[in-house]
């Protein structure tokens, strides 16, 4: 159970750098500025949709928002048709971002337009907390349907990334920086780009970047020990550039499992250690691996899992209460448990069984095909299921393709049909909106 006693906002030092912004460091001092700054013009509402995409303008628009006891809604992904679907559930609410967005349907700030006249001193903050505040509404991705909302008070993300920072070497190896790959709009991404910098006393480079060189300069660009934050998709287009890799104390990668291949791969090249979180929004982070060290993942500390009526479920530490798994796991001794797939991607054809995540993952290892996923369409045809697959492959032709993966997979899972695409609607985070991809295929097959 949460404590009621209050819970304060951790600030680093006056003089500890906390964000590398464009090349300029910015002090513990200077976010206190910057926070008392905004929170005098936050407009008075209910909630505050946060799109900003650099990592520091999130998180002091973050921090002033919960000076303002105003919940923070974080979208799925910042398409306007996702932002307006979730505003319309709250109409008490605005919208923050960095930078412009059209077809917003409520109020839209700048950061940069509040922050253009800055407070000179930090004026003193009601930063301090009740663990029971409600801070955030994360939604889920909705790659296995319509977007689901989680609300996360201040008590629930401080013991998450308390525990996370225990369960990664960050302490033991005294990382000074981090770079994040992924959005803090995602709870993956609002763990490791806010919360770990706070609670960990590191500096978090402002910026997200995204393609392998801009990575590569922004990992340069911070002091060592440092690590990358990322997920396979990042991580799969990083081993796909020539370049020579900084120094990087370890990679902590999410959102997907990591097939051993990728995690060889990347430790060669990057000179490195891959590690992965597992977690959901409902639960927040709550279990890691050393990808290479062991296939199994291991609990945080304090958290434990059994199962009740055929199901997985987790509990302790920050979970509220006991929280079911999306996926089937196989549980071992001393709360280490194993993936076998997720319920929604099991499938059963013609008497043979096969997991959708299994049959990406072989699609995935033909050489040449850059990405892919094997899906299986809603409107089925006379009740019979028919799997498909949309892949990017430029170099390659469909024959090869199918020729390829018969060599790995039964043939009653070869997809029928296969269709090369340009490329997949991945959000930020690397996932597949069912909605879109299903509108993908759609047009696919209105092309045949």
């Amino acid at each position: 159970m949460n404590s009621p006693s209050p819970s304060s906002l951790p600030v680093h030092h006056p003089q500890q750098i906390l964000a590398w912004h464009q090349g300029t460091p910015i002090t513990g001092e200077r976010f206190l500025q910057d926070v008392a700054t905004l929170v005098v013009k936050l407009p008075d509402a209910g909630h505050l949709c946060n799109l900003c995409d650099n990592h520091y303008h999130f998180m002091v628009s973050f921090a002033a928002a919960m000076s303002r006891k105003q919940i923070t809604l974080m979208p799925p992904n910042n398409t306007a048709g996702a932002v307006n679907d979730m505003l319309s559930e709250y109409p008490d609410s605005y919208c923050l971002s960095d930078k412009p967005m059209s077809d917003i349907l409520v109020n839209q700030f700048l950061f940069t337009d509040l922050m253009e006249h800055r407070i000179s001193h930090a004026a003193p903050l009601p930063l301090q907390m009740s663990r029971e505040q409600q801070v955030a509404i994360l939604f889920t991705s909705g790659s296995t349907g319509k977007p689901k909302a989680n609300l996360k008070t201040w008590g629930e993300l401080q013991s998450e990334a308390a525990s996370a920072l225990h369960h990664f070497p960050f302490q033991t190896r005294s990382i000074a920086s981090l770079v994040a790959t992924v959005p803090a709009q995602h709870m993956y991404g609002l763990a490791t780009s806010v919360l770990f910098p706070w609670h960990g006393g590191m500096t978090v480079y402002a910026g997200r970047p995204l393609f392998p060189a801009d990575i590569a300069k922004a990992l340069t660009s911070i002091p060592t020990p440092r690590v990358l934050i990322t997920t396979p998709l990042h991580l799969r287009a990083c081993l796909g550039a020539d370049l020579d890799w900084p120094d990087i104390d370890f990679v902590i990668s999410a959102t997907a499992p990591l097939s051993r291949e990728l995690a060889i791969e990347a430790e060669q090249r990057m000179s490195t250690e891959i590690h992965e979180i597992y977690g959901s929004t409902e639960t927040g982070s709550i279990a890691g691996r050393r990808t290479l060290a062991d296939q199994a993942w291991q609990l945080y500390q304090g958290i434990s899992i059994d199962r009740r009526n055929a199901q997985a479920v987790v509990s302790g530490n920050h979970l509220p209460q006991p929280a079911p798994l999306n996926d089937r796991v196989k549980i071992l001794a001393e709360n280490r448990f194993l993936l076998l797939g997720r319920d929604s991607d099991m499938l059963k054809i013609a008497g043979k069984r096969a997991s959708l995540g299994d049959l990406t993952h072989k699609l995935l290892e033909i050489p040449g095909v850059i990405d892919g996923v094997f899906l299986l369409p809603d409107n089925l045809q006379n009740g019979k299921q028919r799997l498909t697959a949309l892949v990017v492959a430029p170099e390659q032709t469909k024959q090869q393709i199918l020729s390829e993966l018969a060599r790995s997979i039964d043939a009653a899972f070869l997809p029928r049909p296969l269709h090369l695409v340009g490329s997949l609607p991945r959000n930020s985070t690397g996932k597949l909106p069912h909605a879109q991809l299903l509108n993908l295929l759609e047009r696919m097959t209105e092309k045949r």
